[in-house]
């Protein structure tokens, strides 16, 4: 029986992934296996010692300590992609906003206190106030080319607009999504030349802090509006506000509230708003479920941010998985423990990414805690989890 600790709320068709019989999940339980959450702040919790996996039902992992939990060779989940489309249709809202001056012509309409004809007259008087642009023929920059980059540049493309975008990093696999109508740059001001909209869609890092600032706007055409549904910090809010003050910018569309931005007339703050539908909560709940449920059974690992992918089909075998340190001869320290021990390896893989390897090894018979203890003691060697055969 696997234990798992949940924070937030998770969707229900989530949690059904975890079957009763064999999972016991709830907000209060001693001892879990993994834990699985989506805002809780982990930063300053002490996890205990049982714990193998961690769970975010979410693409940032932000509020988890993901340097410590490698070191303690645990996996952090999370759930790349199942937002995409709920952040896709908010960024395409959120120019449409922005280049209309819908959130003004709104506020302006609910201060009217005007009936009958004068409030026609009101009306048609002040419109003018409010006389925005479209989007076909304008300029998107798409910084990131993940999951929700590459739909929201994809749609763009569909809204008629010219599409450029920054990904130095962009896999093998979102690259195949892409549309051939999407022109990639080689570098962040590239990117910003001569744009119209700038729409962010990159983890807050000490590479990405500030990455709009006042040299890239200067690089936009004049009236140009920035949308930013990724992190506070990516935008530095100072240089944004100036430019809305010189009118270089048009609109600033965030979902990172402060009290400066929240006074600024031409910027439009959202409550944190990127993912909040029930769809999204539900396809990332589902995600990260299957993903800890996988690791917990089996030890594959699949969309962790700081494991390597690592997926290894069960034969009738024991199973041992190891999180250990990226140095020479840990695999042949390993064998050779197994060999002596009399058993033979009937399968095997190795994955590393950066400092940290992980290791799957299915063996004929089942090992002794001898054994186990053996491959512990090696030098390096972080976590190992003795999984038995399938059930």
């Amino acid at each position: 029986m696997f234990k798992i600790l949940t924070f937030n709320n998770i969707a229900v068709e989530g949690l059904r992934r975890l079957p009763r019989d064999r999972y016991e999940v709830a907000s209060e339980v001693s001892r879990p296996d993994a834990v699985l959450l989506r805002s809780q702040d982990l930063h300053d919790m002490e996890l205990p010692d049982t714990v193998v996996a961690i769970g975010r039902a979410g693409a940032g992992t932000n509020n988890i300590p993901v340097v410590a939990m490698s070191k303690r060779g645990i996996p952090v989940f999370n759930a790349p992609g199942a937002n995409a489309n709920a952040v896709k249709e908010l960024a395409i809202a959120g120019m449409l906003i922005g280049a209309r001056n819908l959130c003004r012509a709104s506020a302006f309409v609910s201060s009217l206190d005007e009936t009958g004809d004068e409030l026609e007259i009101a009306v048609e008087a002040a419109k003018k106030k409010f006389v925005g642009f479209e989007l076909p023929g304008k300029t998107l920059a798409v910084v990131g080319l993940g999951a929700i980059g590459v739909e929201i540049a994809n749609a763009a493309l569909a809204l008629s607009m010219k599409v450029v975008g920054f990904d130095p990093a962009i896999t093998v696999r979102n690259a195949w999504q892409l549309s051939s109508g999407v022109e990639h740059v080689e570098t962040m001001d590239q990117l910003f030349q001569n744009a119209d909209f700038v729409t962010l869609h990159v983890p807050l890092t000490d590479g990405t802090r500030k990455l709009v600032n006042a040299d890239r706007i200067a690089l936009m055409h004049d009236r140009g509006v920035i949308v930013n549904f990724a992190r506070g910090g990516i935008v530095d809010d100072a240089a944004v506000m100036a430019a809305l003050d010189s009118g270089k910018l048009h609109c600033f569309v965030t979902d990172f509230p402060t009290p400066e931005l929240i006074a600024h007339p031409q910027v439009i703050a959202l409550p944190h708003l990127g993912a909040s539908t029930a769809e999204a909560e539900e396809n990332c709940a589902i995600m990260v479920a299957e993903n800890v449920k996988e690791y917990l059974e089996n030890g594959n690992i699949r969309f962790s941010v700081n494991f390597p992918e690592a997926r290894l089909p069960r034969l009738d075998a024991w199973r041992i998985t190891l999180a250990n340190a990226n140095v020479p001869n840990m695999v042949g320290q390993i064998s050779t423990c197994i060999a002596k021990a009399g058993l033979n390896i009937e399968d095997l893989l190795n994955k590393s990414i950066g400092d940290l390897a992980y290791t799957i090894v299915d063996v004929n018979a089942e090992p002794t805690s001898e054994l186990l203890d053996q491959i512990r003691a090696i030098d390096g060697v972080l976590t190992l989890r003795n999984l038995g055969k399938p059930v």
